[in-house]
């Protein structure tokens, strides 16, 4: 079957390749994707904010890593034509000491391999997630993206000490919104308390139990451990009210993406015994979970949908750029409805 795939081949231009999309074996199955979300990475190769160098070496690529799609055919039966399955954009390589999601020899959809920005994707039985046909295709679409929150989640539970009465997340955009989320819904007790620069968008954060601008954090032990959500020039000082902040022997969860490098207060750092501890992206047990969550905690699946900024009808060329530009502006999350 000759599809189409939408490839990014330099910043701002998207052009057509023809890509033969066919069964070989059975651990492979054909899926249409329907909903794909953007993410900020795809926005930074988009608008050439990466690296000359990755440019020129990762393109031409079909971007997007967050999708949801429906199945045309699977050779195994295991799947019905038109069931529904979250889309994993990992790859994994071989060396299983590591996780999937950090293996040096993994490939990540979108970034080192073609991303779902095409007709028709042919992909491993183990790289799908089925849900029920009643939940919301447009949250579906980002269940990778709630993946990451629930990996890093898991992650702090399984190496923070275990007192846990209050939790500080550091930043105001999708990422920290996700991880409050998860974090009310795995830790119901536990104080949670956001800290932002952008007061319209810490209105989201109406369900946790205090809101803060960067300006308000007061200096002295306050929380038990911290998650870093903030990314990009503003981490340095959102790890230093961190440092600050936190009470002895706490963990800070290094989450959002710098460009740059940070500078750590390692002499603060020793003298607490703190713990920095760095997550991305997420594995299949995450997104088993993350799905788990969606279907079963209804005040969860309702915050997720606050997620949502826009929704673009995608029937060209001209409006995934329009997607991109979209993306640029929104506070959270873009959706595209792929009927290209």
């Amino acid at each position: 079957m000759i599809c189409l795939q939408y490839k990014l081949v330099k910043p701002f231009v998207i052009e057509t390749f023809f890509n033969n999309v066919k069964p070989e074996g059975t651990s492979h199955l054909i899926v249409r994707p329907e909903k794909l979300s953007i993410c900020k990475a795809d926005m930074r190769y988009y608008f050439g904010q990466r690296d000359a160098a990755v440019l020129h070496s990762r393109l031409p690529m079909a971007l997007i890593h967050e999708a949801c799609g429906r199945v045309m055919y699977d050779p195994t039966g295991k799947y019905k034509s038109g069931d529904k399955v979250v889309l994993l954009p990992n790859i994994p390589g071989e060396d299983g000491f590591y996780a999937e999601n950090y293996r040096l020899d993994s490939l990540f959809r979108s970034s080192r391999a073609d991303g779902f920005m095409q007709e028709a994707v042919r992909i491993r039985h183990a790289q799908t997630v089925p849900y029920r046909r009643d939940l919301p295709d447009e949250v579906m679409s980002f269940t990778e993206f709630i993946s990451v929150g629930v990996h890093a989640v898991n992650s702090f539970a399984k190496t923070a000490h275990s007192r846990r009465n209050s939790i500080g997340v550091w930043g105001d955009g999708s990422l920290a919104y996700v991880i409050c989320c998860v974090l009310k819904s795995l830790y119901p007790q536990t104080k949670i308390t956001v800290t932002g620069l952008n007061p319209g968008k810490l209105q989201y954060f109406n369900f946790v139990d205090e809101v803060l601008t960067v300006n308000q954090v007061e200096k002295g032990a306050k929380f038990d451990h911290t998650f870093e959500c903030v990314g990009g020039a503003g981490s340095g000082a959102a790890v230093e009210q961190m440092i600050d902040t936190l009470c002895p022997q706490g963990t800070i969860m290094l989450l959002g993406v710098s460009e740059e490098p940070v500078p750590i207060n390692t002499r603060m750092v020793l003298e607490k015994g703190l713990t920095l501890l760095g997550r991305s992206r997420s594995g299949k047990e995450d997104f088993e979970q993350a799905v788990k969550i969606l279907q079963s905690d209804k005040t969860f699946l309702a915050r997720m949908k606050y997620l949502i900024s826009a929704e673009v009808e995608i029937e060209s060329i001209n409006d995934i750029s329009k997607a991109f530009e979209t993306a640029k502006t929104a506070d959270f999350k873009v959706v595209l409805d792929w009927n290209i």
